[in-house]
């Protein structure tokens, strides 16, 4: 009997660009060491990662990193 592998929730949107003033990715608000070990870390983790992401994504914007406003 085979297990059902429950796939990884991911933030990613496969635009993978690191600012270098901040850390962030431009495409999720991830850290590399986050993303390097997003497979590895735990649901919780992950988690906690994911309730960041807004707050993050927001400063990179405010900081023009993410081009001009809409």
């Amino acid at each position: 009997m085979q297990k059902s592998v429950k796939p990884i929730e991911t933030p990613c949107r496969k635009v993978c660009a690191v600012d270098g003033q901040t850390g962030l990715c431009l495409g999720c608000g991830r850290t590399l060491k986050e993303i390097g070990g997003w497979s590895g870390l735990s649901d919780t983790d992950r988690r906690t990662v994911m309730e960041e992401l807004d707050a993050r994504m927001e400063r990179l914007k405010k900081l023009g990193k993410l081009g001009p406003a809409a």
